[in-house]
């Protein structure tokens, strides 16, 4: 399995489970499904409303004494709503409850966008946000860091944030990003993104590298394109006697990002692990590379709302 490495020496399995939309009474069953067979990474969040589900797999996991703690990388994320100051450091502490934890290996600010406490969902309107001249990223960051310090998390990074965001926050600290987590497929492939990041040893995670079909209805446009049916895609696959989805995993790692995949399926969640197997040459990689179209399916449009500060939230 390629790993990617940070600073210190520690390193991160390419390929991980993602837990969004990962239903709370699947979950648990996936998580240890993944870790009985093979995988090392684990991928959380707090707004996905499944920590508590995953940290019963984790127990029980590790309970049988096979797979160690220190063996398994567990990622999670702040969410916006616990951005200010005071508000960092609980609400990772309630994430490690859930997750029934001593430290994470990661931790992201999950989006560069920060609601009021008391927003628990999502807003309904401007009043529900708080800008960040507000909240400063910054002022998020330190206390980031500080969780870090503390021993709570080894590693810290942010999720969703464009080149221009990664560079104001970079100005206004030493202590920079190590991880940024953002939507990266054939589609959206933004290259320009993942050159900074890797210039700057800043590892990349690719999200939804799948196309997210099974994302809320809402949270859908018209006549997306799949990538899933991407002829170009099939007919690679095809080459490689392997599955649409294999490739896409592949790519993703092949190009030196960290990728995952979600799934609650059993043979899915093995067959992406499987995808480590497959080598895809330069002919491969140029037909994927020509498929970018700069197309997301997790828009962000849902923070735009009329009064608040939150337009474009890309930079792009």
């Amino acid at each position: 399995m390629k790993q990617l490495k940070f600073k210190n020496g520690d390193s991160m399995d390419a390929i991980g489970l993602g837990t969004w939309k990962s239903d709370k009474g699947k979950v648990t069953d996936a998580v240890r499904i993944a870790l009985e067979n093979g995988y090392r990474h684990i991928d959380c969040a707090a707004t996905y409303g499944n920590e508590k589900e995953v940290g019963d797999a984790l127990v029980e996991v590790f309970g049988k004494g096979e797979i160690k703690r220190k063996e398994v990388w567990v990622t999670s994320k702040l969410w916006n709503n616990a951005h200010k100051k005071e508000d960092v450091i609980p609400a990772l502490k309630k994430t490690l409850e859930d997750l029934q934890l001593e430290y994470l290996d990661l931790y992201l600010i999950h989006w560069p966008v920060a609601f009021k406490p008391e927003i628990n969902g999502f807003p309904e309107g401007p009043d529900d946000y708080l800008s960040l001249e507000e909240v400063p990223l910054i002022e998020t960051w330190n206390e980031m860091i500080k969780a870090q310090k503390d021993g709570l998390v080894k590693h810290i990074g942010v999720s969703n944030f464009s080149r221009q965001k990664l560079q104001r926050l970079m100005a206004q600290t030493d202590h920079h990003p190590e991880m940024n987590q953002v939507e990266m497929h054939p589609y959206l492939q933004q290259k320009n993104l993942l050159e900074f990041c890797n210039k700057n040893s800043i590892r990349v995670t690719a999200y939804s590298p799948l196309g997210s079909g099974d994302r809320p209805d809402n949270l859908k446009a018209d006549n997306e394109p799949s990538l899933l049916e991407n002829p170009v895609i099939k007919e690679i696959a095809e080459k490689h006697e392997a599955s649409a989805g294999q490739i896409l995993i592949k790519w993703s790692v092949q190009r030196g990002t960290a990728v995952i995949p979600k799934s609650t399926n059993e043979k899915r969640i093995k067959e992406n692990l499987e995808s480590d197997k497959i080598q895809l040459d330069e002919k491969d990689m140029k037909k994927i590379a020509d498929l970018d179209r700069h197309y997301r399916y997790v828009t962000g449009k849902f923070f735009e709302v009329e009064g608040n500060s939150y337009q474009n939230i890309y930079d792009d």
